[in-house]
């Protein structure tokens, strides 16, 4: 029988059990009798911003601080001799500089005395979701006020400019430079109401395969043709990644949106600006996602990713709520869309900030059935 500091990866004996378990989403380490770590997945190397090899070389107790909850749970699972699960755990990490909440499953190996298998799940995905719910409660609310709008404002607004349009042809001078102000005034609200009514359309989208590399280029090439013309594009993309069930447009809008924010924040930046856009595809990413009834598979990931200035800290858990910009003149109604737009594709959107710019992040379903090749 080998020992304890085998690998048990090898004792399986199983090329596919191995494949299965660094292929897994979540953390899961191995923890002997002796709390060294034999056991590490590719996650759990993400997580402890380590390799596994050099987990494999050290205890627990070196990765988690001196009074962390994962020391107790462990001592209590060897104790009863069955799984335990505690659930919203702090477990920050020395080596981490954000707080990280997980939920904690941990159980005992049955032909390994001593040993303790952990696995650790972030709750960054289900606070994730409880931020779409928030999104589509505040973007219905914008869809009210717009309706509203469009019947109260829109109507009297084109009166006045009406109105001013004649008395600009009857003054001059300074008169007519207000009342021309009246006039471009009038259309600034009018867009912005028209901007407004997006939010209304509670239709689902006509979902069509749509090859998100083609979506993609569009966005930069309209936007390098405008606001990012100064802004060099840097694009990562997994070309074997499979269509994704969706509206052409309304995607476009949304990577359009992404991408002009990170040229707006960029403007003035002294370093080179700079914008990643980027696709991965993400096996056994698999949620429960606000409007669906299922559990759903999210395994295609979009980045829009720019190295300027970053946004800040509190603002970024209030990114997508409407009239919230960070941006000093902006209508805070751009990121409200893109997270309904993403929302209604059954996808997941998220944002991160830091010291070397701010990345969006957008997690969406898959083609169940690849289109025919023409």
């Amino acid at each position: 029988m080998t020992g304890i500091g085998d690998s048990p990866l090898r004792q399986v004996g199983d090329s596919d059990a191995e494949a299965v378990l660094r292929g897994l989403w979540h953390p899961v380490i191995m923890i002997a009798p002796d709390d060294t770590i034999v056991l590490a997945n590719d996650a759990a190397e993400n997580f402890f911003c380590v390799s596994s090899a050099y987990l494999r070389r050290h205890g627990i107790d070196e990765f988690i601080p001196f009074s962390s909850p994962l020391r107790a749970l462990i001592a209590q699972v060897r104790e009863r001799g069955g799984a335990v699960n505690e659930y919203a755990v702090d477990l920050s990490l020395p080596q981490s500089a954000r707080p990280q909440l997980v939920d904690i499953h941990a159980a005992p190996v049955t032909d390994r005395p001593g040993a303790v298998m952990v696995v650790l799940q972030e709750r960054s995905i289900a606070s994730r979701i409880d931020r779409q719910l928030s999104h589509r409660g505040a973007a219905r609310s914008v869809a009210g006020l717009s309706a509203m709008l469009a019947h109260e404002v829109k109507n009297p607004l084109s009166g006045i400019r009406g109105a001013a349009q004649l008395l600009s042809a009857t003054v001059s001078g300074d008169d007519q430079a207000l009342t021309q102000l009246i006039c471009e005034e009038a259309d600034r609200i009018c867009k912005l109401v028209d901007r407004m009514e997006l939010f209304a359309n509670d239709r689902p989208p006509e979902r069509h395969p749509v090859n998100i590399h083609t979506v993609l280029d569009r966005a930069r090439r309209i936007a390098q043709a405008g606001v990012a013309r100064n802004v060099h594009f840097i694009e990562d993309y997994d070309p074997s990644l499979p269509p994704v069930p969706g509206d052409h447009d309304q995607l476009i809008q949304v990577f359009l949106n992404l991408v002009k924010n990170a040229a707006e924040a960029l403007e003035g930046y002294t370093t080179r600006g700079e914008i990643t856009l980027k696709t991965a595809y993400l096996p056994g990413m698999r949620l429960s996602v606000p409007g669906l009834r299922d559990r759903t598979n999210l395994p295609l990931e979009f980045t829009v990713a720019d190295n300027g200035p970053g946004v800040p800290e509190e603002l970024i858990p209030h990114m997508f709520e409407p009239f919230v910009s960070g941006r000093a003149g902006g209508s805070g109604l751009g990121l409200a869309l893109v997270a309904k737009i993403v929302g209604d594709h059954g996808g997941v959107i998220e944002c991160e900030a830091g010291a070397r710019g701010t990345r969006f992040r957008i997690l969406m379903p898959a083609c169940r059935v690849m289109p025919p090749q023409e």
